[in-house]
């Protein structure tokens, strides 16, 4: 290694597992300005291992903002496309943020839970890349509820993700104390609990399309928690993941990764994701411009293609009707260790994105024969 590539790797932020994973010999590189796992093995090991059994993954570059105060449910209500202020606690729910003109500065998980000691607050989970900006967006409407503080607990804590149709099984031994607590957990609630004494947020949250978990605790205890998910899932075939079949997981499971399918040109409406957008009886930022697309004819449309061959289509290759017309261009693409197919996500022109219907891809030059076909590509039993 020479001593530009250590300056280069020791600038890059550390997640309370990275030493972990440089011990079992992952290779690491830079996202998002972390250090992170791509794959231990290789990806298709790590993506089958989650589909079959169970998958571990380090998300801990995930941004965790904590709101506490008696507004902190308006001032999020009043940030996010989705209502906030009926959430329950232990609710967990999808949401978008925009800016004025409706384009998306994220998507988001919101949760609404309680401390040990009684205390309530959300909890707002950020994509890695955006955390500086959504830190940045939130300060000026922070002014406007002087009631509500924002604690950035991203570095203080670690994100683990448990995912596969053996997590259930998996993560009850987690807390022996109470096995039968996480199994009753329903999709998108999170519960506060005691792993050996010390307190973990989890949620029955993921981003594989298989069932699973996602586990928040203290940074100083993230190895211990990790090492022993590991330990519970030997028998199921646990396998540590990296962001390499992370990737290919959610493309399978049709869900968009913001920089690709989601950003600030593109709203939540073309976007196919109406369902996290709640006009009715609230004002949020970007609520006129959103009500205005919603009430006009798409011009384009976030479709699902399955190709012909064994070639991926990567971002921003073009997708052309049978008359060899430009309609759209793929923003995600991989060859689908699941089904054994190239598949990828594209924007195209919403009269051509009816499923079925046949394009073409061109895919460095070569034309590769295509069908759209309906998102997801895979979709668990359990779901």
């Amino acid at each position: 290694m020479t001593e530009s590539s250590q300056t280069t790797e020791s600038s890059f932020r550390q997640t309370p597992l990275t030493q972990w994973h440089i011990a079992r010999g992952a290779r690491l590189a830079e996202f998002a300005g972390y250090q992170m796992p791509i794959q231990y093995s290789s990806i298709v090991p790590e993506h089958l291992a989650t589909r079959t059994g169970a998958g571990l993954f380090d998300i801990s570059h995930m941004a965790r903002l904590r709101l506490e105060g008696p507004r902190s449910g308006l001032l999020l209500d009043h940030l996010l496309t989705r209502r906030v202020t009926d959430l329950q606690v232990g609710q967990v729910r999808y949401s978008l943020m925009c800016n004025a003109e409706g384009g998306i500065l994220d998507d988001v998980l919101v949760s609404y839970l309680e401390s040990p000691s009684g205390q309530q607050y959300h909890l707002l989970v950020v994509n890695a890349g955006n955390h500086a900006k959504i830190s940045k967006w939130l300060q000026p409407h922070l002014a406007d509820y002087p009631d509500v503080a924002c604690h950035d607990v991203t570095a203080s804590t670690a994100m683990i993700a448990l995912q596969g149709p053996k997590a259930v099984e998996i993560i009850q031994r987690l807390f022996p104390e109470n096995p039968g607590r996480m199994p009753r957990l329903k999709y998108y609630r999170a519960t506060v609990a005691l792993q050996m004494g010390k307190p973990a947020i989890v949620s029955r949250t993921g981003y594989t399309g298989e069932d699973g978990f996602e586990i928040i605790v203290r940074a100083e205890d993230a190895v211990r928690v990790w090492e022993n998910l590991l330990m519970a899932g030997r028998e199921f075939g646990i396998e540590p993941v990296g962001l390499g079949a992370r990737d290919t997981l959610r493309l399978e499971a049709g869900m968009p990764l913001y920089g690709h399918e989601l950003s600030e040109q593109i709203d939540p409406i073309t976007a196919g994701l109406s369902f996290a957008v709640n006009f009715k009886d609230r004002s949020f930022i970007g609520d006129e411009a959103l009500l205005a697309k919603s009430q006009q004819k798409p011009l384009v449309q976030r479709v699902g293609l399955k190709l012909t061959g064994r070639r991926a289509a990567r971002e921003g290759a073009t997708v052309l009707d049978t008359d060899n017309r430009e309609i759209g261009q793929v923003t995600s693409g991989t060859f689908s260790p699941t089904l054994q197919t190239p598949i990828a996500m594209a924007y195209i022109s919403a009269e051509m994105a009816k499923v079925g219907t046949a394009v073409v891809v061109d895919i460095r030059g070569s034309k590769a024969d295509a069908e759209i076909v309906a998102l997801p590509f895979y979709k668990a039993n359990a779901q």
